[in-house]
């Protein structure tokens, strides 16, 4: 366990996560939980016919559903996510890519109505085993501030 309050984060620090290969049961299971069955990611024959990719390709809220989770790593008691913001699908995840994720603290600002919590920003950029962006957003993360002493 990690515990950071807000003075801690330090603008610019990054982090890397271990790497997580996508399998066609996280899609198939991601479907039955979503209701999302199209069949850019359920129908292989479909998709063989299909331009630009010819093979099933994974839902963009799987990538970020996983993404997030491979961040979830360092519990830390005094903050929460706040929420995303500017999520972006830039590049197709396929069954059998492996995707890792770095974070950078991006930004630390004053939240607006409670003098006791900060709002962190983090960078995070989701990665193929290529190197290249498949996903990218900004959570925000609520954090307390150090007790006056």
């Amino acid at each position: 366990m990690q515990n950071k309050f807000f003075e801690d984060y330090e603008t610019g620090a990054t982090r890397e996560t271990a790497g997580r290969t996508i399998t066609e049961t996280d899609i198939v299971l991601h479907a039955g939980q979503t209701g999302d069955f199209y069949p850019q990611h359920m129908d292989a024959e479909w998709c063989k016919t299909w331009e630009p990719f010819r093979q099933r390709v994974a839902h963009g809220t799987l990538i970020f559903s996983v993404g997030v989770g491979l961040t979830a790593g360092e519990i830390n008691e005094h903050a929460f996510s706040y929420g995303y913001d500017r999520l972006r699908f830039v590049k197709p995840v396929f069954i059998g890519d492996t995707i890792r994720v770095r974070v950078e603290i991006k930004e630390k600002r004053d939240h607006a109505k409670h003098d006791h919590l900060g709002i962190v920003t983090e960078a995070c950029q989701v990665f193929n085993q290529r190197g290249e962006t498949v996903l990218a957003c900004d959570h925000l993360l609520l954090v307390k501030r150090r007790p006056a002493s």
